[in-house]
């Protein structure tokens, strides 16, 4: 093999190891931004500051501390509930001076957190399309059964099954009715959280 030969042979060579480069940088390039036929769902919490801030509610967890409205709260318990292929949360939280309120999370997809207060003199009951209690007008919402796991200081047993009835008022007020286990009825009041109003921080030494 002459000199020229060998310099068009090597010449030649170059070429297809460029051109090779050159089709596998554009196979991994259409691999890249070729859709993938469905939609990612999105974080209802995105990576803002404004959440980063705040905290994710769906992490809450024993000991952290949550203000609400101004008003710093302990969680002391949390149960956690299935139903279906539906999962939500309930967080036991009381303030300095003893006061106990539930703190409920839920996605659907949009994140709700609900703040709950105890109604332990109530005499209704749940069944009716309507209830008048406490001035207002609540309407059933939805009702169902759901497997639980507790945690924490709760005062029920570490799982079971729970009942419940739901209403709502106009402006965001609810109404529920939840039977743990064999118990009774338990009544409370709820107030719609906007996110702005709940502010969280992690007991010290949470990952």
């Amino acid at each position: 093999m002459n000199g020229s030969v060998a310099y068009l042979v090597t010449a030649v060579g170059c070429l297809v190891g460029v051109a090779g480069v050159v089709v596998a940088v554009l196979a991994v390039r259409r691999s890249r931004t070729r859709p993938s036929g469905r939609t990612q769902v999105g974080d209802p919490l995105r990576d803002v500051d404004a959440d980063v801030l705040r905290g994710d509610p769906r992490r809450l967890r024993a000991g952290d501390v949550v203000e609400i409205r101004q008003v710093s709260y302990v969680v002391r318990g949390t149960i956690r509930l299935v139903e279906g292929g539906w999962s939500w949360a309930e967080h036991l939280l009381d303030d300095a001076g003893g006061v106990r309120r539930w703190l409920s999370v839920e996605e659907g997809p949009d994140l709700e957190l609900v703040l709950w207060a105890a109604e332990p003199g109530a005499t209704v009951t749940p069944g009716a399309p309507t209830i008048d209690f406490a001035g207002r007008r609540y309407s059933w919402d939805e009702s169902g059964q759901a497997r639980y796991t507790a945690i924490g200081a709760t005062g029920l047993d570490p799982a079971g099954t729970m009942r419940y009835h739901d209403y709502q008022a106009p402006g965001g007020a609810r109404l529920s009715f939840e039977a743990y286990g064999e118990a009774g009825w338990e009544v409370a009041r709820g107030e719609l959280l906007h996110r702005a109003e709940v502010m969280i921080y992690p007991q010290v030494g949470e990952d």
